[in-house]
Parts: structure tokens; C-alpha cells; sequence
């Protein structure tokens, strides 16, 4: 009996410490989403650049975690519970690696946009719309924390928030482009920022979802809210 005890207890500990590890991924990625943000929004360069070098410190730290989550899972023989909050993790991470990539891509075209007359009144749009996904990244990594399922269902229904702001964004885009020949290549740049943004909140409440598997035992059954979209059929997903 002790010894099973000092089992379970050591597999708390290495449990934690993933968990841990999650959070402070969680941390760099909304540093990376607000910091691509404002330097897109304040055409800063030199910010533009960090966000890009970091990135690769998410990367290495999503491989970290699964290799501790692995190592757990094949040494502590985990219970039904335990091995759900393992895999949680596995796929949070992959998550949230993904989010740090949409961050680089979208501090690369700032780089770009730097070099080109600004489109009206865009900045500030992204803006808005990105603060809402960083809102979003925030509550999911909260619930994850706390294990509370009625924050992250909150999370998953702010995501329709979302897909409206990135629809009227496409609209106006086109709007532009349209009136002046010169905006396409700016504005093309902007839209893809703009998806970035929306394929962000989209992972937020991926999140959001695991968080309410680990907390009730099964993910929701209901579809996630999602606004009609005149872009989903005719342009692709994002970037890698």
C-alpha cells in the first residue's frame, strides 16, 4: 500500500509539472498574440521580429511536453482520469503551437505592410479583432487551470463573435480593393492577417473544448457557433 502510494504521489508530481509546462506555454502564446497585434497595428519592425524568434521557444517547449506526457503515460500505467488529463495535455499543446504559428505568420506580413500605404481604418479593426481572440486565449487557459467548464462553454460561444468580425473584415477588404486597383496587394496581406486572427479563436475554443472533455468527461455535443461565412468555400484556411 505505501508503495502504491509513493507511485500515485510521484505520478502527481510529474503530472504537475506537464501541467505546468502548459501554462507557461499558454503565457508565451498570448504574449506572441498580443505582441503581433500591436506591432501590426503600431507598423513596429523590430517587435515584428521578436515574435517571429520567438516562436521557436514555443516549438521546443510543445516537444518538451510531449515528450514528458509520453514518458508518463508509458511508465505510470495512469488511471481512466489521470491518462484523460495526459492526453489533454498532448493535444492542448499541439493547440497552442499552432496558435504560435499563426502569431510568426502574421509579425512576417506585418514586415511587409510596413512598406505600404496604410489601408483605412484596417489597424484598428485587427485590433479589435485580435483583442477578442487574446480575450478568449486567456479565458481557455483559465478554465484549463481551474477546470471550469462554464468558462470554457463561454469561450466556445465568443467564437461567433469572432467569425463576424473576420466576415465584415473580408467584405471591406474586397470594398477596397474594388474602389482602387493599388490596395489588392495591401489588402490581400490584411486578409490573411485577418484569418489568422479568426483561425486563432477558432483553436482558443479548441481549448475550450478539452477543457470541458477533462472537466465532465466528454466533449460537447452540440456544434460549435459558427457564422455563415462568404469566404469558407472560396479561400483557404490560413498558413503553416
Amino acid at each position: 500500500m505505501n508503495s502504491e502510494r509513493h507511485i500515485m504521489s510521484a505520478f502527481d508530481r510529474d503530472l504537475e509539472g506537464v501541467q505546468a509546462l502548459v501554462v507557461k506555454m499558454g503565457g508565451m502564446v498570448e504574449t506572441a498574440i498580443h505582441d503581433s497585434a500591436i506591432a501590426l497595428e503600431t507598423r513596429d519592425e523590430e517587435l515584428a521580429e521578436d515574435v517571429r524568434r520567438r516562436d521557436k521557444a514555443i516549438d521546443e517547449l510543445e516537444l518538451k511536453i510531449n515528450e514528458e506526457a509520453a514518458r508518463l503515460i508509458a511508465l505510470r500505467a495512469p488511471r481512466a482520469t489521470d491518462l484523460r488529463t495526459a492526453l489533454t495535455v498532448i493535444k492542448i499543446s499541439a493547440i497552442l503551437e499552432r496558435v504560435g504559428d499563426y502569431a510568426k505568420n502574421i509579425a512576417k506580413r506585418s514586415h511587409v505592410l510596413v512598406h505600404m500605404p496604410a489601408v483605412e481604418s484596417s489597424g484598428m479593426a485587427l485590433r479589435r479583432m485580435s483583442l477578442t481572440v487574446e480575450g478568449m486565449m486567456k479565458d481557455a487557459l483559465d478554465a484549463y487551470i481551474q477546470r471550469d467548464a462554464a468558462l470554457a462553454a463561454d469561450v466556445r460561444k465568443r467564437d461567433l463573435e469572432v467569425d463576424q468580425m473576420y466576415n465584415a473584415l473580408f467584405r471591406e477588404f474586397l470594398t477596397y480593393m474594388m474602389e482602387d486597383p493599388r490596395n489588392i496587394t495591401a489588402c490581400m496581406h490584411l486578409h490573411f492577417i485577418a484569418k489568422n486572427i479568426e483561425r486563432m479563436g477558432d483553436h482558443a475554443t479548441g481549448i475550450a473544448e478539452q477543457v470541458i472533455y477533462l472537466a465532465t468527461g466528454e466533449l460537447p455535443e452540440d456544434a460549435r457557433p459558427k457564422s455563415d461565412s462568404v469566404t469558407r468555400a472560396t479561400l483557404n484556411e490560413g498558413e503553416d
